[in-house]
Order: structure tokens, then sequence, then C-alpha cells
């Protein structure tokens, strides 16, 4: 804590004993009050001004120091100066002094309770943030809520000062009016529970009840709203019909049918999606191939002579459909039909918010259905630069059916496939040439890490061209040739095939959206809130159409939150967890991260300490030949909370699990240290990149304590 936070609680700890210590609890009572009513009185006649001044700072004092009294003074407030004025008084009093202790509580504690435990106040910061208002509002209604709890409690939230006082000012009145009148009846007031009847105390609750039914009444009377151009059906087919049988829909399906709902799963093309024909299963079933491809040829540093690898890359792109059509059947339609989906291969679209129209084998019908999940998923992005048409192009869907090895293969993207791609392709024997726009590879992540990943991929002979914009493809004397332009140079590229790996754009057409009215981003994915809900509440949207990430492991975690709400909604919502979500690009050496990197935590203006451990130095990285790479971990300055961690090198995305694990579960370095890790293994690593926090952290004073005291012990 802080020399101003010390001084802060020093002053208040040193008002509030002198207050007890000179028994103020005994005057601000009822009997005390009542007896020195006359004497008050007649100091208000004869000074009222300075009467007025030092009730108010009085009330300012209690209610800024939270002492008890705050009743008391308030029925002064009536009894000294009538209801109109009392009232008056009384309202900016108690607010300026609620408003004291607001700021003390934010000051002193705020930073530290939101360091601890912020990860599990994320949601009551979010709530607080979009809906604080309300409840402070909520809150001061009801004066059975003490209110100095109200005010403590507030500062540690993220509700704004002008929002707390106003609302404060406002919400406190009718409660203020009550003890105020009451307080110009003293002389018939016998105890303070006696201003609060039964029945004072059912309005109030009713009162308090207001602003939340008034929220809900909104809320309905803006769906209505919504759903005004369409008649809702009588009775359902179904409880969800779910479009897109991806990652996403296979999850949100999957979770329906496991609660007995009665659900239909649309896809119009094969049960898996990207991931399993296109995606990560394809992606990574070529990637072993490389890799083994590459450790052969390294194999003299292990002292095993061979050859160079024979790649027969029609036999290496057998492999590939042999490991989907193996996989295939964990996704296939009879193994949901056994779970109790329907599944239905045919087109879909939205033609009502509780209507789908399915064109399919068996020709076209309407679904009735309370609810709907989208999950349509994306494809590759294809720009428009002149005579791509012509030359033709691959792309992530469709670099899969080729059979014949590309000599020159040009990759264009510097992200996480276009480099994916671009390494195992190079190790299959292809002359890769790589082109991206901007100055580094992967530019998402931070500089080291982009160095790494170009240093590597010169190493394995690919031709990495950054800051070059492709700006024509052409084909000269029957050659493919892209021309690209850097600070105003041009350069010739000729190639055989070209992959295209420029991102991916989210599947938002086609199927009723437009019609219908359903909102899209600023990034042409669906407009989504916490809860996954489209501006339309019985339809959601998961996976990469939704965004913000586009990748497997999010698309099927988003799908539970839009299952489960879109079922059981009206009863019980669950806000998306977008805490600890962790990626990986599978290159060698591959890269994973989970929360922020250095890059993030600077655009954020997110104050960080790092943690490097470079792998060189790992026992098990050295023995395995896999030096290359580091872990490097962000952490708050001072203190061991994990803000991100980023790890280059062999399994990467395998090690850099224990920290998501950490991070969900707000588990610091220490907890990491303290874990024992098997030896030799490179996820020792870890455990060594929170020995570096530690020892930059060691206290130098106790050490020098300590090295007085074994010399001591040694006379």
């Amino acid at each position: 804590m802080n020399p101003s936070r010390i001084l802060l609680l020093a002053i208040a700890a040193v008002a509030i004993s002198v207050f007890f210590a000179s028994g103020g609890q005994h005057y601000l009572t009822l009997d005390m009050l009542k007896a020195q009513q006359d004497n008050l009185s007649a100091y208000r006649d004869g000074h009222r001004s300075l009467t007025i001044a030092l009730y108010s700072l009085l009330y300012i004092l209690v209610t800024g120091l939270s002492l008890p009294g705050a009743t008391v003074m308030t029925l002064a407030g009536g009894a000294l100066f009538g209801l109109l004025w009392g009232t008056v008084i009384v309202s900016f009093a108690s607010t300026i002094g609620a408003t004291l202790a607001f700021l003390a509580a934010r000051f002193l504690f705020r930073e530290q309770i939101q360091d601890r435990f912020g990860d599990r106040l994320k949601t009551i910061n979010e709530g607080m943030a979009q809906d604080g208002a309300l409840y402070l509002f909520t809150l001061r209604l009801v004066p059975l809520f003490p209110f100095f709890i109200i005010n403590l409690v507030m500062g540690l939230t993220a509700i704004s000062t002008r929002t707390f006082y106003a609302v404060s000012q406002v919400g406190m009145l009718a409660g203020t009016l009550v003890y105020v009148n009451a307080g110009t009846q003293l002389a018939q007031l016998d105890s303070l529970a006696g201003i609060l009847s039964p029945t004072l105390v059912g309005s109030f609750a009713l009162l308090g009840l207001f602003p939340l039914i008034t929220q809900k009444i909104l809320a309905l009377l803006q769906a209505r709203k919504v759903y005004s151009a369409w008649v809702k059906p009588q009775t359902f087919d179904n409880n969800l019909v779910v479009i897109g049988a991806g990652a996403g829909g296979l999850v949100a399906s999957y979770i329906a049918a496991a609660v007995k709902a009665k659900v239909t799963l649309i896809e119009k093309h094969r049960m898996g999606g990207d991931c399993l024909y296109t995606g990560c299963v394809p992606s990574k079933t070529l990637i072993r191939s490389a890799k083994a491809a590459a450790q052969i040829r390294r194999s003299a540093e292990f002292g095993i002579y061979t050859s160079p690898p024979d790649v027969d890359f029609a036999a290496v792109m057998a492999r590939v459909q042999a490991v989907i059509k193996a996989i295939e059947p964990h996704d296939s339609p009879g193994r949901y039909t056994e779970l109790g989906v329907d599944v239905i291969n045919g087109t879909a679209k939205i033609i009502s918010p509780w209507e789908v129209e399915v064109n399919g084998d068996n020709g076209s019908h309407v679904i009735t259905t309370r609810a709907i999940v989208i999950a349509t998923g994306a494809q590759p992005f294809v720009p428009e630069i002149p005579g791509l048409a012509e030359t033709g192009y691959l792309t992530s869907d469709t670099i899969w059916s080729l059979q014949e090895k590309p000599e020159r293969l040009l990759v264009l993207g510097g992200g996480a496939i276009g480099c994916e791609l671009a390494q195992a392709f190079a190790r299959l024997g292809c002359r890769v040439t790589q082109v991206e726009i901007l100055p580094r590879l992967l530019a998402r992540e931070d500089s080291e890490v982009s160095e790494w990943v170009e240093s590597k991929f010169r190493q394995e002979g690919i031709q990495v061209l950054l800051g070059h914009e492709a700006k024509t493809f052409l084909i000269e004397n029957g050659e493919k040739t892209l021309i690209t332009g850097q600070q105003g140079q041009t350069t010739r590229i000729a190639f055989d095939q070209v992959l295209l790996a420029l991102g991916r754009s989210a599947n938002v057409s086609g199927f009723g959206l437009e019609a219908l009215g359903i909102r899209l981003s600023p990034k042409k994915t669906i407009a989504i809130d916490g809860f996954q809900t489209t501006n339309f509440p019985n339809i959601y949207a998961c996976g990469d159409a939704a965004g913000p990430y586009q990748f497997t492991h999010t698309a099927a975690h988003q799908a539970w939150y839009a299952s489960v709400n879109a079922l059981f909604g009206q009863v019980k919502k669950f806000r998306t967890d977008g805490s600890a979500i962790p990626q990986a690009m599978f290159i060698d050496p591959e890269v994973a991260r989970v929360g922020l990197n250095e890059q993030e935590a600077r655009e954020q203006g997110i104050a960080y300490e790092t943690s490097t451990y470079a792998l060189e130095d790992l026992d098990r990285a050295i023995a395995d030949g896999a030096t290359q790479g580091f872990v490097k971990v962000l952490t708050k300055p001072g203190k061991d909370k994990i803000l991100g961690v980023t790890i280059v090198g062999e399994q990467a995305s395998e090690l850099v699990a224990e920290f998501v694990l950490a991070m969900k579960h707000n588990l610091g370095l220490n907890q990491v240290l303290g874990t024992i890790h098997i030896y030799p293994t490179l996820a020792e690593a870890n455990k060594y990149a929170a020995g570096v926090w530690k020892k930059q952290h060691i206290p130098q004073t106790a050490l020098k304590c300590l090295a007085v005291y074994h010399r001591w012990l040694r006379h």
C-alpha cells in the first residue's frame, strides 16, 4: 500500500477511534436527541446559518466515516429544520458523505481487491458498467439495506463517481423523506424501530423492485418491437434449431440433446465443418508428415546417418484424407442421431424468428422452433487483385485436393495459416516464397516471436518477402507471375501455385439474416452480446460466424453458452467466459499464447513485468535438440498474478495448458513454482519461468538479514 493510502487510512482510524473514545456513540441516540431537542432548537433560533453548516458538516463526517448515528442525524434534521428544509439539507449532506465513503473505499481498497479477485469479479464489473446505475438505484430505494455498506461496496466496483452521486441523491430521497418526517414528530417516537412499520417496509420493498420490474418491462417491449413484423406460432416443432455442423454447431446440438430438448441440426455440406475437412485435422496431419521429413534431415545431429527423405507427395496427401476418414465417424450423422439429434442434410433459411425453411433431399419444409443457434462458420478471404482469377489460386479450403507437389509455391499472407502451410510445404520439398504486406510475420505476436519464426523459415529455405504488396498477377509465356510493390520498387515472383492465406470471412449471407434484420458487427460478423444473443432474444450465434476468435476450441466454448442460454435463458442466463482463451500456431518451433502479450498490454495501457526463461538452458530441451524458444510470462508489477504467457518452442501448444489453468483459477506464479514437475521434461520450463519471476522479487533486505543470521551461527 502506498504512503497516501496509509496516511488516509491512519487519519480515518484516528477519527473513528476518537469518536468512540469520547463516547460519541452515546450522543447520537434517540434518547439523547429528545433530551437535547429544546436546547438544539434554541441554538438554531439564534444561529440558523451556523446550525445548518455545523449540522451538515457533522452529518457528512458521520456518513463519510461510516459511523453509527446517521438515522438519528436524519431525525434531528426533521426536528430542527422541518420537512422541506430538513429533507433538502439531509439529502445533500448524506449524499456528499456517502460519496466521500465511496471514494475512500475506492482509493484504499479497490486496486487490491481487483488485483486479487479481478477474474472472479469480471462478470460483476461488466454488469456494473452496463447496469450499475440501476442496481444502485434499486438498493437506495430500500432502507433495509445498510447505506454505509452500499457506499463501501460500490467503491470497489467500476461505477463512476458522478453516477454514484447522482443516483444516490435521487435514490435516497424516499427514505430521507420518511425519516425527516418522523423527525418532525420527534416527541411521539419511542424507538428507531418504530419508524418503519411493516406496511412501510413492504412499500419500500415494492418501490425497490420497481426499477427492476421496469427494466424487465422495457426488455419485453423491446422484444415485442423486434418481433412485431412476425406472427409467433402457437406451438413449436423444436426447442432448438442449429444451423451449421462445424465445431460450434455440433456442441450446441449435443448439449441440447443431452438435456432432452428436441433439437434439429441442419448442415448443407458435411458434418464436422472446416475443422475436420479443411482446417485443423488436415493441416496438422500434413504438418506431422512435414515434421517427420525435417527430423530425418536432422538425423545426423543424433548420430544417425541416412539419405535425405524421399517425399511421396501423393502418399502424404493420401494420408491426410485417411486421417479425415478415421475421424469422420466422431462427427457423423449416425452418431448424432443416436445421441438424439435430428440431423438434416440441406440448406437452411431463417424466414421468421421462429421458423427455418429447409431445402434438402426430401424437398422443402418449414420447421418451427423456440430458439435458433447460428453456427455457420467462415470461409477464406479472397482479395480483388488484378489477374488473380486468370492465374487461379488455392485456399485453405481447396489445397487438400492437390495430388502433385507444386515445385514453386507462393504463399500470400504471414498469419497463422500462411506460416503453418508455408513451412509444411517447404519441408515436403516445395520452393516456397511467402509474401506479407506487413513488416513482419505473425504481426499480432510480440516482435521477438516474429523474429524467431522468420529466422527459422529462412534457415529452412523459405524466401520471406516482408512489406511487399501484391499488385498484379500475370501469365507470361505460359508462366504465372506475381508483381509486388515495396517502397516504390517492384519484384517479380514466378510460381506454379499460389495459396491465399489472408484470413477468413464470416458466413453471414444466404440464409435469411438480411431479411430478418439480424445485425452485424463492424467486422462483418454476427453482432452478439455477452450471452451469445443477437438482437433477436431467441436467436444466438457462436464460432467463426460470431467471432471475435476463429478457433475450433472457442467455437465449442461459445456453443455451450449459446445452447444453454437458448434453452434456459428465460430462467437463467450465463455470460460467456472469455477469460484465458489459449491459441497456438503449429509451426516449428510452435507458438502458443494465453492472455496478453507485450504488444497488447502496451496498446491497452496495462502495466506489466516480464519474466522470460530461454529453452536453451533446459536439460530436456538440450537432450532433445529442441533448444529454440522461450517461455515469457507477463505479470502485474510487483505481483505474481499472470496477465499472459507466450511460449515459443517444441510442444508449446501443450506447455501453455498449465498457464491456462492457472489464469482460469487465478493461480499465480508462486503456485506454479510450488508445483512438482517431472524431471526431465519440457514442462519444467514453466516452473523455471516462475523461478525467474521469484528471483526478480527476492526481498534484498531479508537476504541481508539472513546472511547476518547465518554468520552469527558460524561463530
